[in-house]
């Protein structure tokens, strides 16, 4: 972990960002909201998945998130969650899982939704992340791996600086070359780009974006800023950054920002033929943002 990071942790101790806020480890303790009504396609979608990133504190601002999750797919039912990092604070300790993980999403996860983790910075705190790496209900197949659903192959990447980088990028080029999906989703922890405390790294810019527009990557997902954030295109992608899982942090502009908010939320997706609608939706189950991204 940078020195940075650490620092950045404990000033936001107080705030419930990195302890486990024991007061909500109970799910019993949580009062069950009526469920707003959501948007829904009145063209049924190929399928759905959502996103959220840096979710591993077993606070309320989880809990929050979680109870929308539920409510979302109790309207619009998906299989799939994309955990994209920075899975259990503050180092990655497996013991910790059933407070951050099980409890918090037990209502999803009793519906058989399949969770899909990336490592984040601070999951590989303890034991470089391998105790996460064998835990089944995170699904990771190593600490980079693709699997398909339906018309969207999807590709997990470890981003954290100690990642066999040479190797994962060989794997990551031969895995776009060959790949006969329509569509071809990226995901990982860190931030290409971002107006975020973090912000972007020149670093994974340098090394993935050349592949992203050789191949037509149409999205990458990431967390590590605690916020949203959504790109414009960029040379055929859109980046988007889903951190509010359980905190917020600040976020501003730049001018390649489509939007930035620092809102508690997940973002939902529903795949089509020749589009992917997207939706990001904070804590109360509100629609805050949304676009959509075409393949022709």
């Amino acid at each position: 972990m940078k020195r940075r990071d650490f620092l950045i942790l404990g000033g936001l101790s107080g705030f419930g960002l990195a302890l486990i806020d024991r007061k909500f480890i109970n799910q019993k303790q949580i009062v069950a909201a009526t469920c707003p009504q959501t948007e829904t396609s009145r063209i049924k979608p190929r399928f759905r998945f959502v996103s959220l990133a840096d979710v591993g504190m077993g606070n309320k601002g989880q809990y929050a998130v979680a109870q929308a999750m539920n409510c979302y797919w109790q309207q619009n039912a998906f299989p799939l969650v994309l955990l994209a990092g920075d899975n259990i604070y503050p180092g990655g300790e497996i013991d910790k899982v059933k407070a951050v993980f099980e409890q918090p999403y037990q209502s999803l996860l009793k519906q058989g939704v399949r969770f899909q983790a990336v490592l984040g910075n601070h999951d590989i705190i303890t034991n470089n992340g391998e105790d996460e790496l064998r835990y089944q209900d995170y699904n990771m197949q190593g600490r980079y791996y693709t699997f398909t659903q339906d018309s969207v192959q999807f590709f997990a990447l470890d981003t954290n600086d100690n990642a066999p980088w040479d190797e994962q990028l060989t794997w990551l080029e031969e895995n776009l070359a060959r790949s006969q999906s329509r569509w071809k989703i990226v995901y990982g922890h860190h931030p290409v780009y971002s107006s975020g405390l973090h912000g972007g790294s020149q670093f994974l810019n340098d090394r993935l974006t050349p592949l992203f527009s050789r191949y037509q990557v149409q999205l990458y997902i990431c967390g590590h800023d605690h916020n949203y954030e959504r790109s414009k295109n960029i040379q055929g992608t859109t980046y988007i950054v889903c951190g509010a899982g359980a905190g917020t942090r600040p976020v501003s502009r730049s001018d390649w920002t489509a939007f930035s908010a620092d809102i508690l939320s997940f973002v939902g997706f529903e795949v089509y033929e020749k589009v992917i609608k997207i939706k990001a939706i904070d804590s109360t189950g509100k629609v805050f943002d949304k676009t959509a991204i075409f393949n022709s």
